[in-house]
C-alpha cells in the first residue's frame, strides 16, 4: 500500500474545489430563454455534435 503524495493530496484537494465552483456557478447561473424555433427539427440540438444528420445523411458544419 502506497501513501499518497503531498502533491496528490493537493491535486486532489484543487480538483474537490473546482468542481464545487463549477456546481455554484451552474446553480447561480439563470436559464436560457429561447425562443421557439419555427420549422425547426425534433430531438436534441445537433450542433453540439457538430454536425447534422437527415434521412440518415450527415453534414458537417
Amino acid at each position: 500500500m502506497t501513501v499518497p503524495s503531498d502533491k496528490q493530496n493537493r491535486l486532489k484537494e484543487a480538483a474537490a474545489r473546482a468542481l464545487a465552483e463549477a456546481e455554484e456557478r451552474k446553480r447561480n447561473t439563470p436559464p436560457l430563454d429561447l425562443p421557439t424555433e419555427l420549422g425547426g427539427r425534433d430531438g436534441p440540438e445537433p450542433i453540439r455534435f457538430g454536425d447534422w444528420e437527415k434521412k440518415g445523411i450527415t453534414s458537417d458544419f
